[in-house]
């Protein structure tokens, strides 16, 4: 992986709900599973990304900072030369995936809800 720039989906357990209120984006999630589509073409690329999502200690910065803090549990899973907006539109065909938060994540991207997907276990 390198300093190789990419997409990742960053898998994310809350166990608390997790209030959000920041650039426009409000609400409240519950206790769940959910996944965050990120992207990392900056300097450092996917490696950089990554190791800051799973640091505790960070200046909160992007949305997902308000979760990778809190979260229960937390994995990824990294694709050189990626795109965040085709991980979100793979998972939604799943037909396992909703939006739970509008914006989150997205505030840059045109075609997608939001850049957060909430796992639906009930089938």
């Amino acid at each position: 992986m390198a300093r190789a720039g990419g997409a990742y989906a960053l898998a994310l357990r809350l166990d608390r709900e997790v209030d959000i209120a920041l650039g426009g984006v409000a609400g409240r999630l519950q206790p769940d599973w959910y996944v965050y589509a990120g992207s990392a073409y900056g300097p450092g690329g996917l490696r950089s990304r990554l190791a800051r999502h799973f640091r505790r200690d960070k200046p909160l910065h992007w949305h997902v900072d308000r979760l990778t803090g809190t979260a229960a549990a937390l994995g990824a899973i990294a694709i050189e030369g990626g795109a965040e907006c085709d991980i979100v539109a793979a998972l939604v065909r799943s037909g396992q995936f909703d939006f739970p938060l509008a914006g989150f994540g997205s505030s840059d991207c045109r075609q997608c809800p939001s850049h957060l997907l909430r796992l639906r276990l009930d089938g």
